[in-house]
């Protein structure tokens, strides 16, 4: 390990030295001043007076006794998770959901929210910024001690330029909706598509772990797809890759501006329940259109039938995506989570027939905790610890 050499700027030196210090303390979970010393190359007193200015500022606590090596057992040092936090938000349908997490990503408050319809982007932003009102005061988290927010938004989101080139929902097309959000929040903010912040969740906490190669499907008030390809996330030339309800899968229909695309319009929530209004008039708010479509199909054949065609259509779409990717797993999300034992079966089935290489189908592991999970996450990424100390 290359030390840093003790000339020139000294408060550059010192910002360095206690860089390599707390890359030790959360590579290694628990560690003592002594094995810092030794795994960074820097002076046992140089170490101490570090990790004490560290203390001073909420960064590093000491969590009890170590195993001796001969001498007095060591004191252990860990990384104080709960220095500083995290926003998360995503928007899914016509629900807000946000959550404040320490630095591990744990959620420390949560607050969900039914929004107004129609929806537009003043109003949404201003329920942003209410819910985060209210998680700082449940959490008891000081603004200041916020590093930022994960936003998962509906539509195509360019992360780079911080816009939104795509959402009928809420107005939001091509506007500068990042800048709009920091100003109104006063803190950096990270947006995303909504599916793609799900995506992220479970791939680092739920059914994705431990796969490198892993489509993220999702069925609700629209139909998408998150794309991880080589651990990386897949999204197109203008991020606008994983836009699977735009697939021509279902009866074509002329597209008015704005619209959803065919493979949306017939199969997600909203198209199955249009489908199945003649019988599934009593569907209650909140209550899956599967689950009372399996629950019918048992003395209705109408009901059975439609289960069929919205089953075989889901699997036009993951084959179409599976014989382009060829994904080592593809998750089955939202709504497709009501799918019963049978109908993954069969889905299973009719891939083996269509496609050559049919990967593992997992149902999404984590509910609607995923998008929050992945919300927080992006920031945990873009935010690396060894910037907090430019906090102080």
């Amino acid at each position: 390990m290359q030390v840093p050499k003790k000339t020139g700027n000294s408060k550059l030196v010192k910002k360095l030295n206690k860089e390599e210090v707390l890359q030790q303390v959360v590579l290694h979970g628990q560690i003592s001043r002594a094995d810092i010393s030794k795994q960074t190359q820097l002076s046992r007193p140089c170490v101490s007076a570090l990790v004490d200015e560290m203390i001073q500022e909420g960064l590093l606590q000491e969590v009890g006794m170590g195993d001796s090596k001969g001498g007095r057992k060591p004191i252990l040092l860990e990384y104080n998770y709960q220095a500083y936090a995290i926003a998360g938000a995503i928007f899914e349908g016509s629900t807000l959901d946000m959550a404040i997490a320490d630095m591990k990503g744990e959620f420390l408050a949560r607050y969900r929210k039914r929004l107004a319809q129609p929806a537009n982007g003043e109003t949404v932003i201003e329920d942003l910024a209410a819910g985060l009102d209210r998680l700082l005061r449940e959490s008891g988290i000081p603004r200041e001690r916020l590093l930022g927010m994960g936003v998962g938004l509906q539509g195509v989101t360019q992360r780079g330029s911080g816009t939104v080139s795509f959402s009928p929902s809420t107005g939001w097309m091509g506007s500068p909706i990042q800048q709009t959000i920091e100003a109104r929040l006063g803190l950096p903010v990270i947006i995303d598509n909504d599916v793609n912040m799900m995506t992220l969740g479970e791939y680092v906490r739920g059914a994705g772990v431990g796969h490198t190669n892993v489509v993220y499907m999702y069925v609700g008030t629209g139909i998408g797809a998150g794309i991880i390809l080589d651990g990386q996330f897949y999204r197109g030339s203008r991020e606008a890759a994983g836009e699977i309800g735009f697939m021509m899968i279902g009866p074509v229909h002329n597209r008015p501006n704005g619209a959803s695309g065919v493979f949306e319009t017939h199969y997600s929530i909203p198209g199955i329940q249009e489908q199945a209004k003649g019988f599934l008039s009593d569907l209650q708010e909140g209550s899956s259109v599967i689950e009372e479509l399996i629950r019918h199909a048992k003395h209705n054949p109408e009901a059975e039938k439609l289960l069929a065609d919205v089953y075989r259509h889901w699997a036009y779409g993951m084959a179409n995506i599976i014989s382009i990717l060829n994904p080592e797993i593809l998750i089955l999300s939202g709504e497709m989570v009501h799918v019963d034992g049978e109908g993954v079966k069969q889905i299973h089935e009719w891939l083996r027939e269509w496609v050559p290489e049919v990967p593992n189908l997992e149902k999404a592991s984590l509910g609607e905790r995923a998008g929050l999970i992945g919300a927080v996450h992006s920031v945990l990424e873009a935010f690396p610890f060894t910037r907090l100390l430019d906090k102080e």
